[in-house]
């Protein structure tokens, strides 16, 4: 009685689940997921059937499915089968046993929301377990059963798609994968993100066995098909699986795929001559470009990519003919536009203040003028020329900017430092603020200099994103990007707290004091002004030794003292000293993908007349309608000699080694036998290490005095069978 009406008490409960589960999502999920799995194992212990399917007890199984009145398609915690819990746990005989009574078992999927779709096909796959899966298949288990359940989704250890193929070429079991494809399995089957079983390959941590059984799948794609090739395929973000291996860092796989698209076209020595295919790595009119998204991507290893060839060559080659040139005149040509603008804010029109002054405070002597007076002479028709060009730089800038943060993303646009996020976030408010000085002179507002200080600031801090494109000063830039929005941003909360108590505790032990002995505490805005220059050092401790000052002010500021400037201004020299440590071992680094980043940039806004494309076509020379980079690679195999030096005079130092503790062990058992006989015969004496020397380390001199001559080489003629890499033309 007086409580709410139960429909309201529901719908109110309601929310409040709802707001909570929002809040513990990830934490929620995990807790089920462990109820669920303990549930399942007390209810595996409860059911006979399933605790025979578990313990593959033939006896106690043949009984109740047999015999027994027991129901064959019961369920456990998980919504599993018998047949899933004697392929989970690798029980052969029981799995057969099953199949043999309830067939239809087979095709039966997992129905918790955690395991949703998962048949007894994948456990076994997933299991290795070949003779299961042959009997699975002979039984008429479907190759195209999805498992689609949370585990699979949200798991971070692992990702293995959703169909029994890509489960198993992702456990590197070549003979299954066979197997389900003789059986029908879709090699272009795509899950619910669109990736492919070779997306899903690009993916896997074990990167050698991936890259193997790439090639074991490809094997299998159909030629002369009409469908599209497999390794064409894109997901569901546009990326094929060789884009992927880009994106996600995977040079391993990166360099393998690279290997099938590169033509060898010469050899003279150690210089080879090689022809590599830029489909799908150049960035020249394509939408999703390679390079953006690389350097886009805020993952470190990602960035190793533009170290490979030939995509380090192509960048290079595009910046070195175009990009380096068209981005020092884009920089001149900003610093003139604002000379110009600071120009006409520097000559800004103003008049000499009419009304009094109404306060001794009040410095003001001028005002400005409104919009009939302001462009009258000839130096304000000048004025007038600067303006506008300030105005449409504006616009330009705007115009520019707008599309790629649609294209690229706001978060990923404004949040990478390699883009150059901060400095769009600054030369967008900088336009805007030119924008509205413009309207306040048009309506003669006034208060335009607030505007146009701060576009002042921005517009030439904005100056240094052109320092990217020097090798010196371009790592510096995203230094202090990240002592920006990382060190002083989080350091910026710490000092506000500290100033805003200590401001609060000077302003009320100076409320009852005398404003003209001492005015830095006069009011509160002015006790906050002062805190804060005091925080930084900028003014020393205000005193005046003529009168008395209160004895708490002395106490405040001994505590300030030691708490803000000893130890948060160190604190935070120390924070900045980190970073700038972390930055500098990737200095190198940074700025490559910088020049990657701002060669995309140029590449995408300037016309295609001022930016042909790069390399070969390879239509006139009858290699299809594709694109090549032609790479100059210079083999030395000078460290390849020193190896085997090394390995031939190891060997021999190994036989000296051996020969010298077998010549000891003889030794010693002829003195045992000869103890308390007569001498009749000498003892054969030991080999001495000037003999084995000479006999074992010949050859490892011979090597190196054959090889410093000039005669035949035989430190490429080792012994241990080594042979040289062939190179075959193609």
């Amino acid at each position: 009685m007086g409580g709410p009406p139960f429909k309201m008490r529901g719908a109110w409960t309601h929310l409040r689940e709802l707001l909570r589960s929002w809040m513990l999502r990830e934490q929620i999920w995990t807790q089920s997921l462990d109820e669920a799995n303990m549930l399942q194992q007390k209810r595996i212990q409860e059911s006979p059937l399933l605790k025979a399917a578990k313990e593959n007890d033939l006896c106690t199984l043949k009984k109740l499915v047999l015999d027994g009145p027991c129901d064959i398609h019961q369920r456990g915690a998980l919504g599993e089968t018998a047949l899933h819990i004697a392929a989970f746990y690798d029980n052969l005989e029981a799995a057969k046993l099953l199949m043999e009574v309830a067939p239809e078992l087979v095709n039966e999927p997992i129905t918790s929301e955690f395991y949703a779709g998962q048949t007894a096909l994948h456990m076994a796959v997933v299991n290795q377990n070949t003779n299961l899966v042959r009997a699975l298949l002979a039984c008429g288990a479907s190759v195209s059963a999805r498992a689609t359940g949370r585990a699979f989704r949200q798991n971070k250890l692992f990702y293995f798609g959703e169909h029994p193929l890509s489960f198993a070429a992702c456990v590197g079991n070549e003979e299954i994968v066979r197997l389900l494809i003789e059986f029908g399995a879709d090699l272009r089957a795509q899950d619910y993100l669109g990736n492919t079983v070779l997306h899903i390959l690009t993916m896997q941590p074990g990167k050698n066995f991936a890259c193997q059984m790439y090639n074991v799948l490809l094997s299998y794609d159909g030629n002369g098909s009409h469908l599209q090739p497999l390794e064409l395929i894109s997901n569901h973000q546009g990326l094929t699986p060789f884009k992927l291996a880009g994106v996600e860092g995977n040079t391993v796989m990166f360099q393998h795929l690279m290997q099938k698209r590169k033509y060898i076209q010469w050899t003279c020595g150690p210089l080879t001559s090689t022809l590599y295919d830029l489909t799908d790595i150049d960035s020249w009119g394509e939408e999703m470009s390679f390079l953006e998204l690389v350097v886009s991507t805020k993952k470190r290893q990602v960035r190793q990519i533009l170290e490979q060839t030939p995509v380090k060559q192509l960048v290079s080659l595009k910046w070195n003919r175009f990009g380096r040139r068209y981005f020092y005149i884009l920089g001149a040509t900003y610093v003139l536009y604002m000379v110009c603008f600071t120009m006409c804010c520097i000559y800004r029109p103003l008049k000499p203040r009419s009304n009094n002054q109404t306060s001794s405070r009040d410095i003001n002597v001028r005002q400005e003028k409104c919009l009939q007076e302001s462009y009258v002479t000839y130096e304000d028709h000048v004025r007038l020329v600067g303006e506008l060009v300030s105005v449409i730089g504006a616009v330009a800038i705007l115009l520019s900017e707008i599309p790629d943060i649609f294209r690229i993303g706001f978060t990923r646009y404004f949040g990478h430092t390699i883009l150059g996020g901060p400095f769009h976030v600054i030369i967008i408010i900088y336009a805007c603020l030119v924008l509205v000085t413009m309207v306040m002179r048009l309506t003669s507002t006034s208060g335009e200099v607030v505007p146009m200080s701060f576009a002042l600031v921005l517009g030439w801090c904005n100056v240094m994103y052109f320092a990217r494109g020097f090798q010196m000063l371009g790592p510096f830039t995203i230094m202090i990007q990240k002592m920006f929005f990382g060190d002083l941003l989080r350091f910026c909360w710490l000092m506000a707290v500290v100033i805003l108590g200590f401001a609060s505790a000077f302003y009320i032990i100076f409320q009852t004091e005398n404003p003209r002995q001492l005015g830095h505490f006069f009011s509160y805005p002015m006790s906050l002004f002062t805190t804060f220059e005091l925080f930084l050092t900028i003014i020393d401790g205000p005193a005046n030794y003529d009168v008395d000052l209160p004895f708490m002010y002395s106490v405040v500021y001994f505590a300030f003292a030691i708490i803000a400037v000893l130890l948060m201004l160190n604190l935070f020299i120390a924070m900045m000293g980190d970073t700038h440590w972390r930055v500098a071992h990737e200095r190198d680094e940074l700025w490559r993908a910088q020049v990657v980043a701002t060669t995309v940039m140029l590449e995408r806004k300037l016309p295609r007349c001022l930016w042909p494309r790069s390399g070969i076509c390879g239509k006139e020379f009858g290699l299809g309608d594709r694109w090549f980079l032609r790479v100059e690679d210079l083999q030395d195999h000078n460290p390849l000699r020193v190896l085997r030096y090394v390995e031939a005079f190891k060997s021999s130092d190994q036989d000296e080694s051996e020969q010298e503790h077998l010549s000891e062990k003889l030794q010693s058992r002829r003195r045992r036998k000869m103890v308390g006989k007569a001498s009749l015969v000498a003892p054969t004496p030991s080999l001495s290490r000037t003999t084995s020397q000479s006999s074992s380390s010949h050859w490892g001199w011979e090597v190196l005095r054959r090889n410093t001559l000039g005669h035949v080489n035989h430190g490429l003629d080792l012994r241990d069978g080594d042979e040289e890499e062939k190179v075959y033309h193609v």
